[in-house]
């Protein structure tokens, strides 16, 4: 976890950024997982594509259940096969849902926080149900290269139910914050996938080639990365 005295001027000691999918299935592999606001992950847009990090989490997870509270979820959840399945049902409210009484090793919670109403009060819940465990988060970065370009050009991108957009050092204070006694918070590289996905010939050429120049920037400069990964023991 990293030292910090708050002032504006100090150097962060922080790493270079990763790939978010790559790191947080990785994470998975062979564990039992417990994956927390899943099913936007799951958009048929990214299906078939290596960034579905629903689809890569089940590929090589022992276990993985999870959960989401979207209305486009039947009320008894969804099967995926004999070792993924989706509960519908309030991420703060775990202990009220039937996940078949796992132990499990790693609890994701990708691209979600952001979304919440209070993230203390999500990770200070998660600490008593799940201590000793290791949790992995994803989020946004507020000081992110790609959005203080389009700062430029008066413009933002921000999904409609996004609640906040937090930085290393915001990161860092919930985490001190939670009581966590350890803790890691890495960049990753933002990846623009679903205009990727949409465009056509040139177009996608295009894009492509403006994912690798920021990435490249990102590099040089972690602190712009996409977003970041926050890697937990509770």
């Amino acid at each position: 976890m990293a030292q910090l005295k708050y002032t504006p001027t100090e150097r962060i000691a922080i790493k270079q950024p990763v790939s978010r999918i790559t790191y947080m299935v990785e994470a998975c592999r062979d564990k039992k997982v417990l994956d927390l606001g899943c099913y936007d992950e799951t958009a048929i847009s990214k299906e078939n594509t290596d960034t579905y990090l629903f689809d890569q989490i089940t590929k090589v997870a022992a276990l993985h259940i999870g959960v989401d509270n979207s209305n486009l979820l039947p009320d008894d959840g969804l099967a995926i096969n004999d070792i993924t399945r989706i509960v519908k049902g309030n991420i703060y409210e775990l202990d009220k849902l039937d996940l078949g009484n796992e132990n499990f090793d790693v609890i994701i919670a990708g691209e979600l926080i952001e979304h919440l109403p209070n993230t203390l009060e999500f990770f200070e819940r998660l600490k008593t149900q799940f201590k000793g465990k290791r949790l992995i988060c994803s989020t946004p970065n507020a000081t992110s290269f790609s959005n203080l370009l389009l700062s430029f050009f008066k413009r933002e991108s921000t999904h409609i139910d996004h609640l906040q957009v937090y930085s290393f050092k915001t990161l860092n204070t919930l985490c001190r914050m939670a009581g966590f006694e350890n803790w890691e918070i890495i960049p990753y590289h933002v990846k623009f996938t679903e205009m990727i996905l949409a465009a056509r010939s040139i177009k996608k050429l295009v894009v492509k080639s403006s994912e690798y120049i920021v990435n490249g920037i990102e590099c040089i400069f972690p602190l712009t990365g996409g977003g970041y990964i926050i890697d937990i023991t509770l």
